[in-house]
């Protein structure tokens, strides 16, 4: 069983004291689960599908081609028109659909009608569908899915180098910090969205080519705070106590220098999170992030700007859940700064 000291006790409480971050993250924390299993909610694919006394479960399963489920062609099944001509016929056969039967990548075109199409419930466009006939819920729902993981990952690789480095350059100090240092602010002056953008324009960035330039250029900002916070914890009793006692470096860093920098660490992380899924709509806004047809919030918000007239609930439905998800994070980050302030626990002397 897993036991706070009493000081991180009373830091959890004090979090969840202030509602309006407390709440946010659980509802934060609902919305990624439920991007985990999109599949589920929006999804061209069948829930399930009963045929002939035969249950069949095609969202996490395989191909299914329309001739094994009585349909006269060998690709793979539409079931929207399976569902029509279940309940066209009699018998026991049905299918259950997601509650948003259409996948990010899908175009449905409707004879005499051309897309943008607006809101509609009946067909279940919900929040319509954008220039080519995708479904704007589902662009959406995924969008945030890469979104929120393109941070959070962005957001684990940067601190892993911001903060060893920090670490480093405050605890050991001398000719090695000073060198450090200068490297640093070298690879600081480099304009860090600019040379994103050259490297996206001469190589077609994938999810993983695109975080992997980001990391490159995103560890630094941390890494300033770590050495500050490190260069004034080495100069402590228990670390001078450690070091008396034989410990090695890594230990103390690992062992006693973090754990008492871990309010600058947690501080931070809300709002990097933000950062890293705002800086991913902005390239993708302006073309050079994630390659078409992947879902994204920028690629939405750049037909917004282009059908801002015509189509309004394509700006609208993006536009909202931008400002809805960065208010949540800011939320979280101002009641874990308040919560992890250092100074509402210490005594002086």
């Amino acid at each position: 069983m897993i036991r706070f000291n009493p000081q991180t006790v009373e830091m959890i409480k004090r979090f969840k004291r202030i509602r309006r971050g407390y709440y946010s993250f659980l509802l934060l924390t609902v919305l990624i689960i439920i991007s985990l299993s999109a599949e589920l909610i929006v999804n061209s694919r069948a829930l399930v599908v009963r045929y002939n006394g035969r249950y069949y479960f095609p969202t996490y399963g395989a191909i299914i081609p329309g001739e094994k489920l009585g349909l006269k062609y060998e690709y793979e099944t539409d079931y929207r028109d399976l569902k029509e001509k279940f309940e066209n016929e009699p018998g026991d056969n049905f299918v259950i659909l997601p509650p948003i039967p259409y996948n990010p990548l899908e175009t449905e075109l409707k004879e005499g009608q051309y897309p943008p199409l607006s809101p509609s419930f009946s067909d279940r466009h919900f929040l319509g569908t954008d220039k080519t006939g995708r479904d704007v819920a589902s662009r959406l729902i995924y969008g945030f899915r890469i979104s929120i993981f393109f941070s959070l990952i962005l957001l684990f690789f940067n601190y892993l180098i911001g903060v060893t480095a920090g670490c480093l350059m405050g605890y050991i100090g001398g000719k090695f910090d000073l060198f450090a240092q200068r490297i640093v602010e070298i690879w600081n002056n480099i304009p860090a969205l600019y040379a994103i953008i050259i490297i996206s324009s001469i190589l077609i960035p994938n999810f993983f080519s695109l975080l992997g330039i980001m990391i490159f250029y995103g560890w630094i900002g941390i890494t300033w705070y770590m050495r500050t916070a490190t260069y004034k914890e080495r100069e402590r009793e228990y670390v001078l106590a450690a070091r008396a006692l034989g410990a090695g470096t890594p230990r103390i860093i690992i062992s006693h220098i973090l754990p008492n920098t871990l309010s600058v660490i947690i501080t931070f992380i809300p709002f990097s999170v933000a950062e890293g899924i705002t800086s991913l709509t902005a390239l993708d806004y302006l073309g050079f992030g994630l390659p078409a047809p992947t879902p994204s919030w920028g690629e939405l918000l750049a037909e917004a700007s282009e059908y801002n007239i015509n189509a309004p609930w394509i700006g609208i439905s993006v536009i909202a859940s931008m400002i809805a998800i960065l208010m949540m994070v800011t939320f979280i980050g101002e009641a874990v700064r308040e919560s992890f302030d250092p100074k509402l626990y210490t005594t002086y002397e």
